[in-house]
């Protein structure tokens, strides 16, 4: 069967901001793209060896109606929540937190010197699952899936399927409705690589290191980029003269309204004042 290499359509660069109390990091994905790369909501790169940076960490603070997810390169750092969960990520841990009717919780880092890299993805839920029950998925390095490539390069299945030669091999993640691929892919200058997906769902490149050609024929993709591709049933991933990392990103879109109002995502005005009046209210969580 023969393939269809989807082509670099789109590039956002990610812009310096803060969040939390003060954490900088880079937002590439954000409420401004008003769902353009549904389900993906937003997504932060947080990387610096400065504490001044980071120290701040996210104090207690709400969610509802959508995922979290968030990816450790470097660093440590303590998540709790209301009710009394605890997650410690370090380097290579994932975890996959689903907010859906509500939670309240902090993020902070577990260090106080040293550098701190990672990511954090939001991927929205169906209508149908806003209002179910939080739940965790905490994955630790050892547990993620890592296919080896010539040379040392590597695929890092945290969520998706890859085929590797006649062996399927599945990502850590599973049993999320938008069938999401997350790979984290480290190849070496003068590589190549395909990731196949399925043809309807939305599919993102972001590079944090070096530089890719996307597509066929390819396209520069720099590191801060983040790149959109249509149209196919294929990822095609090269380098040149120097090695590159990229996140791989995929999943089905919802197709349903899209209201977001700071921590709330949901499918209309009335859930995002429903869902602040619950916080308000103290029952966001009940």
């Amino acid at each position: 069967m023969t393939r269809q290499t989807r082509q670099l359509t789109a590039v956002i660069t990610g812009q310096n901001t803060s969040d939390g109390a003060g954490v900088k990091l880079k937002r590439i994905v954000s409420p401004q793209h008003k769902n353009a790369f549904d389900p993906f909501i937003l997504l932060d790169e947080f990387a610096s060896d400065e504490a001044a940076d980071y120290i701040g960490g996210f104090p207690d603070h709400p969610h509802r109606g959508f995922e979290t997810v968030t990816y450790m390169l470097e660093g440590a750092m303590l998540h709790r929540d209301h009710l009394g969960n605890e997650g410690h990520l370090r380097a290579g841990d994932v975890q996959w937190m689903t907010a859906a009717h509500g939670i309240i919780h902090s993020e902070m880092p577990e260090q106080e010197n040293g550098l701190l890299h990672g990511f954090q993805l939001w991927i929205n839920l169906p209508a149908k699952e806003k209002m179910k029950p939080p739940h965790y998925q905490d994955f630790a390095a050892a547990q993620i899936p890592r296919i080896e490539l010539a040379d040392g390069a590597y695929i890092k299945l945290i969520a998706g399927e890859y085929m590797a030669g006649t062996r399927k091999i599945s990502g850590a993640v599973s049993g999320v409705t938008t069938q999401p691929l997350y790979f984290d892919v480290s190849l070496n200058a003068q590589q190549q690589l395909d990731i196949p997906i399925a043809a309807q769902h939305t599919a993102l490149v972001y590079v944090y290191q070096g530089e890719l050609a996307i597509g066929s024929p390819g396209k520069a993709l720099k590191a801060g980029q983040l790149g959109q591709l249509q149209n196919g049933d294929n990822i095609h991933l090269a380098t040149q003269d120097q090695p590159a990392r990229c996140l791989v990103l995929a999943a089905m879109p919802l197709n349903e309204p899209v209201v977001q109002s700071g921590p709330f995502v949901m499918n209309s005005s009335e859930e995002i004042e429903q869902a602040f009046r619950d916080y308000r209210d103290g029952v966001l969580t009940q």
